[in-house]
């Protein structure tokens, strides 16, 4: 089979409530993604302003993601994610009622950064966490493939038609639909029937967040899956220049395109994974689709015609997207179902904390020497990064799913 199997959401409710109310939620948060991308550049002027969001962002993910983790192995997870929505949904009402302003403040803009960021946290280990137990073992990479595939559609969709109408209208537009597109996920996520948590969990504690690390550090196949993926999103994420790239491409209305390029090659990717299933060594999976993305950002570096911009764009997100299924995978391979909240905690430091770095060391890079000369290098320094992980770290590069299991 090429195409993923997404049959698997007609025998499993739960898991098509979850994928639709993550998939609704994460349209309308590209709505405000791209909106407050443009309107801290329109405000400021600055590709260090815009790239500064990322790293206001990373600070409540780095505190919070951990404590989101061993909530999530203690508690209903159900009851986290909605309420971890709720607190979203408020936020984004303010940034409404901000953008609305005769004056709006662009302190606003970063606080609303962070308490979207702090909501995040909560939600993702509970949410990554749940998937699995929604499934049956062999059903894991298809379950990825098809989470990943529609989240993929939200940020091709989301960033898309922002763009154009921010373009044609105001950013309030933006974040009054996502502040609607709550009501959908909040809704899904309350029909949810979910297994409880273990009458022997460990309550949440730092005792229980450094176990958790401690596990992680002493996979190294779990480690080289973090670390590959911090170095392709550090040195490679362009996003905080799209504002200014698209002075050069035509103007606002590109800023939607360019953002959603790379999740059209990670749908494409993801959606016809169906081989996934017969390759066993994830490692070099992962190893592989880094490199490649290092590549494909490079290059778009270097051009200057959109239509080639979107295509490598689309090429790198294909490579991101290939890269996740196997990461996904070999983390629910691996990780034992009492630590899943926990590891997803660390995981989602890992997957966040490289493009948020990136997207404020683009930033910085680009004011210093030049749009062209901060993604260019950032994608040879990608490339390079993946090559020396893969030696350092031969468990990841070795691991192979048949003989590895949850220990």
């Amino acid at each position: 089979m090429i195409l993923a199997d997404f049959s698997l959401l007609r025998r499993r409710r739960d898991l098509r409530l979850l994928v639709f109310g993550y998939t609704v939620s994460l349209f309308g948060t590209m709505f405000t993604q791209v909106a407050l991308a443009v309107q801290v550049y329109d405000l400021t002027g600055s590709t260090v302003a815009v790239g500064l969001l990322g790293a206001a962002e990373f600070v409540p993910i780095v505190l919070l993601a951990l404590v989101g983790g061993a909530l999530a192995d203690a508690f209903d997870r159900r009851k986290l994610i909605w309420g971890a929505e709720l607190t979203a949904s408020i936020v984004s009402g303010a940034l409404l009622f901000n953008a609305l302003l005769p004056n709006p403040h662009v302190w606003v803009l970063f606080v609303a950064a962070m308490l979207f960021a702090g909501a995040s946290a909560v939600l993702r280990p509970p949410l990554d966490a749940l998937m699995p137990r929604l499934v049956e073992r062999d059903e894991l990479k298809a379950a990825s493939a098809i989470y990943g595939s529609l989240a993929n559609l939200a940020t091709i969709a989301g960033p898309a038609l922002a763009g154009v109408l921010i373009a044609a209208t105001d950013v309030s537009v933006a974040y009054g639909l996502d502040l609607a597109s709550f009501v959908a996920s909040l809704t899904a996520f309350a029909l949810m029937r979910t297994p409880p948590p273990p009458p022997d969990a460990e309550p949440p504690s730092l005792r229980a967040i450094l176990a958790g690390l401690r596990y992680a550090g002493s996979r190294q196949e779990l480690l080289g899956s973090y670390l590959i993926d911090i170095n392709a999103m550090f040195f490679g994420m362009p996003f905080a220049l799209f504002p200014a790239l698209a002075d050069r491409y035509g103007g606002t209305q590109v800023v939607g395109l360019l953002w959603a390029a790379p999740g059209v090659g990670a749908l494409v990717s993801m959606s016809t994974s169906g081989w996934a299933t017969r390759v066993h060594h994830n490692g070099r999976a992962i190893v592989w689709a880094a490199a490649a993305w290092g590549v494909a950002i490079a290059l778009f570096g270097l051009t200057e015609t959109l239509w080639l911009a979107l295509l490598l764009l689309a090429l790198a997100g294909a490579a991101d997207g290939v890269s996740g299924i196997f990461r996904g995978a070999l983390w629910n391979e691996t990780i034992p179902d009492e630590m899943r909240g926990r590891l997803a905690g660390v995981e989602m430091i890992s997957w966040s904390s490289g493009p948020l770095l990136g997207n404020a060391r683009a930033g910085v890079s680009a004011s210093l020497f030049g749009l062209r000369a901060s993604v260019f290098g950032g994608g040879v320094l990608v490339v390079a990064g993946s090559v020396v992980l893969a030696l350092a770290l031969p468990r990841f590069w070795n691991y192979d799913s048949r003989s590895s299991a949850a220990s």
